[in-house]
């Protein structure tokens, strides 16, 4: 069992990335005041952990919100999870693929994307099925 350790809220698409303590999920359609909203990938997740291994190959320090996800977890491998059900505190998130690294990745630190390519260093997206509040500290897993 893991736990939520950042989110963060983007407010229009390039736009940056504000920190909050807790975000209303609207099942089908997406966080509450996120640029992104509808289709599959309606909440970004990355993996503190994984997070992490791509800055030690990378040998600098970059803040998690130069990744652009909407959720940080502790405690909880995001890899080969496509198809599994998340629960984010009363909140349910069906994965549906790894988020490929981008080119703002290398904007925010040259070789980060590539840092962030393997092993699914650069997280989840999914479609929320059961909405509501998620907070800094809630607990996480997967269903059974």
């Amino acid at each position: 069992m893991g736990e939520i350790a950042a989110i963060w809220i983007k407010r229009f698409h390039g736009g940056p990335m504000d920190r909050v303590k807790e975000a209303q999920l609207v099942a089908g359609r997406g966080i509450v005041g996120n640029a992104n909203q509808g289709g599959r990938r309606q909440v970004a997740i990355i993996d503190e952990a994984a997070w992490s291994d791509a800055l030690r190959d990378l040998g600098v320090g970059v803040d998690p919100s130069a990744r652009r996800a909407n959720v940080m977890l502790r405690g909880v491998d995001l890899e080969n999870s496509r198809g599994k059900t998340l629960v984010l505190g009363e909140c349910e998130i069906r994965i549906f693929t790894e988020t490929r690294p981008c080119n703002l990745m290398d904007e925010a630190q040259q070789g980060l994307r590539k840092a962030l390519d393997p092993h699914w260093r650069a997280g989840a997206s999914g479609e929320i099925i059961v909405g509501g509040v998620i907070r800094v500290g809630d607990r996480v897993n997967w269903t059974a």
